[in-house]
């Protein structure tokens, strides 16, 4: 039996991950959710289980594996591994909802945000909101699921024609839209639940797929986006470690936007795949996947 078992769905994101373990002869063993099945009597496959299934894979296959990975990392855990980004953590990666009602019950600033479950119910929630606003789907990925509205008008239109983003759990939030101050967003990445690195990323008012990595950054067709690595205040740190513990993310991202109208770092997204930055020795003067073999390879030898 492999000492670690990597459970993935993206057939790219993870190549710089597989080549730092590779280099550093890390017995191991990727397993695609592409045709995979379980039984509630075998094995897992390997003392150490790493989660790296991402909200996005709605996007590439209809029959997406997200909630089949919640089962299948419970029954895992059940039978004796031990699991990085288990199902608890995957059940708040896969609700923007459930993330910002922690968040904000740890005391940290969100953008203005109503939940509904049916798409007609954004007009009577928008009444008492001020334009323009998000509409995001509840499970994205990729900046998936999220439209800037003007107006009632406009976003009536959208639910009249069909166009209004839809969400694989049929939750929908309306959200205020933040203007970036300096004209991006900030993404701290945690190891741990401890600070790794931050990177700001250009944002501009319609475009909100900012994933940093190079799967990422290479598609054909996707508009380049400036990153540039950052050292946020203390506080800012500490309370995106505070989310990261409360999320329960071993591996995670935490996403802010510092609203330009009043100067309030505002957290708006958990995300428990980080794939990191694209050309890391450039953006940051260090590859963070050694560090993260570095930090699984301690994670081996515990649940040896």
């Amino acid at each position: 039996m492999a000492s670690l078992a990597i459970l993935y769905e993206h057939p790219l994101w993870f190549q710089p991950l597989f080549q730092a373990l590779d280099r550093r002869g890390v017995d191991y063993v990727p397993i695609s959710l592409t045709d995979h099945c379980f039984d509630f009597t075998s094995p897992p496959p390997a003392p150490l289980i790493f989660n790296r299934v991402a909200q996005s894979g709605f996007l590439r296959e209809p029959e997406h594996p997200i909630f089949y990975t919640a089962a299948l990392l419970d029954q895992w855990r059940r039978m004796g591994a031990v699991v990085l980004n288990g199902p608890e953590a995957l059940a708040l990666d896969s609700s923007k909802a459930r993330q910002l009602s922690l968040i904000a019950a740890l005391g940290h600033a969100i953008p203005k945000t109503r939940v509904v479950h049916r798409a007609r119910d954004l007009v009577a929630a928008a009444q008492v909101m001020d334009f323009p606003l998000l509409v995001k789907a509840n499970i994205g990925g990729s900046g998936a699921g999220i439209v800037r509205y003007s107006s009632t008008d406009e976003m009536i239109r959208s639910i009249d024609d069909d166009s209004i983003p839809t969400s694989i759990d049929k939750v929908l939030l309306l959200q205020d839209y933040v203007p970036p101050r300096g004209g991006v967003i900030t993404r701290i990445e945690t190891m741990g639940g401890r600070f790794l690195y931050a990177i700001e990323v250009e944002s501009s008012g319609d475009n909100f797929d900012l994933c940093p990595a190079d799967a990422c950054v290479s598609a054909p067709g996707r508009k380049a986006i400036a990153m540039t690595s950052v050292t946020p205040a203390p506080d800012v740190i500490a309370a995106a470690e505070q989310i990261a513990q409360a999320v329960g993310l071993d591996i995670g991202g935490v996403e802010l936007v510092v609203d330009d109208r009043d100067g309030i770092s505002r957290f708006y997204d958990v995300n428990a795949l980080s794939n990191f930055v694209a050309k890391p020795l450039e953006v940051l003067g260090w590859d963070p996947h050694e560090r993260l073999v570095d930090w699984i390879m301690a994670r081996i030898e515990e649940s040896a």
